[in-house]
């Protein structure tokens, strides 16, 4: 008996000194500068916004947060990258949408993209735009489509960050959806996309408008659709994909924060509190309108529910169309 209530007390004790630990971390977090791990090349659309979020976090944190790019493929490179990473809140990955389809694509991945993770905040969620060069001979969407039809697999288009991106599975719910074949051309992030894209590299290219947006505004680029809904506030000119060629269609994009699983909740209640504050300020909702990108925000539990209905979704239709890493 006396041997059980020793093992007891140990327990309590040892149980009482985690509990010390955890709460004298969150006490003194951060007490080190941040990194910001992105899975694209630096100038593409979650560069541009895990930026826009880190220069604003650092000041809430008051330490310095760091983007780190370890672009490659499809951005799971930078994710195996954080889900090994120590629970501590020093580490955190940017995701994008195609996040959650990453294991479908590539089912021998290390990590799972709901229980390797800590959800902390949904950054903001916008189009995907559809483009092609100024000098390309397609006017319309349905020109795109009557030439893949005309010519099967002969057409082929951009995609930033490799398969497991949304802006490349946008491509492939089109073709599926449109009964048409293309062919995709990865590349390490929408910077170098739209490189290739302007250099006629390749026929067209599917992006977000935070990073196709000026070079649409310059001319350099035409917009032929965007995959929401409803237009975008920043392209209205610009049609659906629903309004031109398949009722129903719709792929948002939107962009969030995580950590490793295992971090202690409160340090991810002081990172989902200032993730919050950074969106609500005005210059902040500002650029993110002039992007093409609705403010997100809301608890971590709401960010991973998204997280868990898109994995589900994603996932269903990466296998349902065969899709392949390229």
């Amino acid at each position: 008996m006396r041997h059980i209530a020793h093992r007891l007390i140990r327990g309590l004790v040892a149980a009482t000194a985690l509990l010390a630990f955890a709460a004298a971390q969150a006490q003194t977090y951060p007490a080190k500068p941040v990194s910001l791990v992105v899975g694209f090349a630096p100038g593409g659309s979650g560069d541009i916004l895990a930026r826009l979020v880190a220069q604003k976090l650092a000041v809430a944190l008051d330490q310095p947060v760091i983007v780190d790019n370890r672009p490659g493929a499809g951005a799971t490179i930078a994710t195996s990258l954080v889900a090994a990473a120590p629970a501590d809140g020093y580490t955190l990955l940017f995701v994008t949408s195609g996040f959650p389809g990453s294991t479908a694509l590539y089912p021998k991945l290390r990590y799972d993209t709901v229980k390797s993770f800590a959800p902390v905040a949904k950054v903001g969620a916008s189009p995907v735009v559809v483009v092609v060069p100024a000098a390309s001979p397609f006017r319309s969407l349905g020109d795109v489509i009557d030439a893949a039809r005309k010519a099967p697999g002969k057409l082929n288009y951009a995609a930033g960050g490799g398969g497991a991106t949304t802006t490349s599975l946008a491509a492939e719910f089109l073709k599926s959806d449109a009964k048409i074949d293309m062919q995709m051309v990865p590349y390490k992030g929408s910077g170098p996309a739209l490189t290739a894209l302007l250099g006629g590299e390749v026929d067209l290219g599917f992006d977000i408008p935070s990073s196709a947006l000026p070079q649409i505004e310059s001319g350099k680029l035409r917009a032929l659709a965007v995959t929401t809904k409803k237009r975008s506030p920043v392209l209205p000119a610009v049609p659906t994909v629903a309004e031109l060629a398949v009722p129903d269609f719709e792929v948002t994009g939107w962009f969030g924060i995580l950590a490793p699983a295992g971090t202690p909740a409160s340090v991810v209640a002081r990172l989902n509190k200032d993730v919050n504050a950074v969106l609500a300020q005005p210059e902040v909702r500002e650029r993110l309108a002039r992007l093409g990108v609705e403010p997100g925000g809301g608890s971590p539990a709401d960010f991973g529910r998204l997280i868990d209905s898109e994995t589900k979704r994603y996932g269903d239709a990466i296998r349902r169309l065969g899709l392949k890493p390229e």
